[in-house]
């Protein structure tokens, strides 16, 4: 792609600081204030810094750092930066849940580059949610921009063992609560899982999301899995800084690089690495935003065509330093051949494939090679049925097989308060063939879809050496977490969904292969269930959270606002 290049008076930032006016002069004047000299920011593009960072978002307490990194870039290639915080979503301290705050993140996002004099931005996260609500963000502007990845953290130690976030807490903290740890080593652990800045070292949400948005085309290429200390992450930042001045003057945005073809992409990468299951809401919000249309049945057609080739936790045995030495996603992308779409644009100016050609891979113990994969479909399925007549959807690489196809009877929970209050008492009807069921923790009903998917065993069943068995729910789980987990049931319990009708002891099947879940019940006992069935009175009568119930839309939707789906541009800011 060669594209004109811009002239000085055309950039955006010119209006707010080429003009012979009042107001031009009230800009100019108010930039010398900071110390800064006309020759430093007259007819140069004007960059824009996002910077997610806080003291309450552990994975990104380096990008202080980052972003003085990015300056020195901007600076290089003849720009002007300005660093600008935006809402930080920090999966660790948010409650109820930083899913709750995607899409004000993502409207702080957009307005941050419409009401001020940016040409480019170069946005700074990793933290699961503050990847897609940045770039929905951003995508809706439509500036040039270049995502920055917070990159993973180091892997974790405790004894000999080598340990991942999220997996290995959930393992052991089940070995304790069956009396087979002790408190001590418990503690051990605490200390020796995070040890470094950086997102969560599995194949979480964060190193999914960063993955998926490399293929997407919006991280510089091999960047998505470089680990978070690496000095070559430092030398990246200031890459990201000179790319964006460039991507200005030729004027290459979002809407230039995102096609129905690049999301396929993300989606293919999805699964070839066995990826979060809270990529999919993700990215149907992100392609909606880009005014294409993505569904459930675009996530299944891929997985049944796709191998995973990426022997990483939770789904497999490595961590994503290892995936990154391995060759990281040019070197699975290079595997994947003729399954990706390699004509589309990428942030480079380059193709997806011109930037992966030659790609090696350094250890085919953690990207296989395609005739021989990890699994024959990819990390995940789509389920539909009586009981999700929406859709919902499975991590059947993350679980024990046995439950692939298994019958049971519900138990069911009617919240989470519910779930915690009664799951470890030792009278609990439940078997190990029993179904748990927990309602009311989808979008709406928790509210915000919270990572509770992952429902714990109970205790008594894990004192028998109980691991796994078969969960339901309208919420999400963490991308670290494994078992056989039914997530983002839709239509959720608290709209009415059949979820929200489900009883203790009624029989529900799960047919992974099938692509089947049946709740099996007969009609007319569901009308009547129906029939006496009223939703809880509304929990907000004002804020951002009446704003969230009443816009935000279900799970195989995305989980966005219905105001901010695609629409005509918004107007820039006219009044100078």
């Amino acid at each position: 792609m060669s594209p004109t290049r811009k002239r000085p008076e055309e950039l955006r930032s010119h209006r707010w600081f080429g003009p012979d006016d009042l107001r031009s002069f009230g800009h100019r004047s108010r930039t010398k204030q900071m110390g800064y000299d006309t020759e430093d920011f007259a007819g140069k593009p004007v960059i824009g810094i996002l910077n997610t960072w806080s003291d309450l978002n552990t994975c990104h307490t380096h990008l202080r750092e980052r972003a003085e990194q990015v300056k020195r870039g901007v600076y290089q290639a003849g720009g002007f930066p300005v660093e600008v915080p935006v809402m930080s979503l920090g999966e660790q301290f948010m409650k109820p849940t930083t899913m709750f705050y995607r899409n004000m993140t993502a409207m702080e996002v957009e307005e941050t580059l419409r009401c001020h004099p940016l040409d480019g931005a170069v946005l700074l996260g990793g933290c699961d949610k503050t990847v897609p609500a940045m770039l929905m963000g951003a995508f809706t502007m439509n500036l040039p921009c270049i995502f920055l990845p917070a990159g993973p953290m180091l892997k974790g130690r405790w004894r000999a063992e080598t340990l991942g976030s999220g997996s290995d807490v959930w393992k052991y903290w089940a070995e304790r609560c069956a009396g087979k740890l002790s408190c001590d080593a418990w503690c051990e652990i605490e200390d020796g899982i995070a040890r470094s800045p950086g997102t969560c070292m599995t194949m979480g949400t964060a190193s999914t999301m960063a993955a998926v948005v490399e293929a997407l085309g919006f991280i510089p290429t091999g960047a998505a899995t470089l680990p978070a200390v690496h000095s070559a992450h430092a030398r990246m930042a200031a890459q990201c800084g000179r790319r964006i001045v460039d991507m200005v003057w030729e004027d290459l945005k979002p809407s230039d690089i995102l096609t129905r073809e690049s999301f396929l992409n993300a989606i293919t990468t999805l699964m070839a690495i066995s990826g979060s299951t809270n990529a999919i809401v993700h990215i149907i919000a992100m392609a909606g935003r880009a005014g294409i249309k993505i569904t459930l049945e675009d996530f299944d057609a891929i997985a049944r065509r796709t191998p995973v080739l990426a022997n990483i936790r939770p789904a497999g045995k490595f961590l994503m330093e290892d995936f990154h030495d391995a060759g990281g996603i040019p070197g699975l992308l290079s595997r994947l051949g003729d399954l990706i779409h390699p004509e589309c644009l990428t942030i480079s100016g380059k193709t997806l494939g011109e930037t992966v050609k030659g790609a090696e891979v350094f250890s085919d113990e953690v990207i296989v090679p395609r005739e021989k994969p990890l699994a024959a479909e990819g990390g995940m399925a789509v389920l539909t049925g009586n009981l999700a007549p929406d859709g919902c959807v499975i991590k059947h690489t993350a679980m024990e097989p046995r439950f692939l196809k298994h019958t049971g009877p519900a138990l069911v929970f009617k919240d989470y308060p519910d779930l915690k209050a009664r799951i470890d008492l030792e009278d609990l009807p439940v078997k190990a063939d029993s179904i748990i069921v927990l309602q009311n923790a989808g979008p709406i009903g928790a509210p915000g879809m919270p990572e509770w998917g992952m429902l714990p065993i109970p205790k008594k069943l894990l004192k028998a050496g109980i691991r796994d068995m078969v969960r339901l729910s309208d919420a999400r789980m963490s991308g670290t977490s494994y078992g056989a987990c039914v997530l983002h049931i839709a239509p959720e319990a608290a709209i009415g969904g059949p979820l929200a009708l489900v009883k203790d002891g009624d029989l529900i099947e799960l047919d992974v292969a099938g692509r089947r879940i049946h709740w099996h019940v007969a009609d007319d006992e569901i009308a009547r269930r129906r029939a006496a069935w009223k939703p809880a009175e509304p929990r907000f009568a004002r804020g951002y959270g009446k704003l969230f119930s009443e816009q935000v839309t279900q799970a195989n939707e995305g989980c966005d606002f219905k105001f901010l789906h695609h629409g005509p541009p918004t107007p820039e800011p006219d009044i100078f």
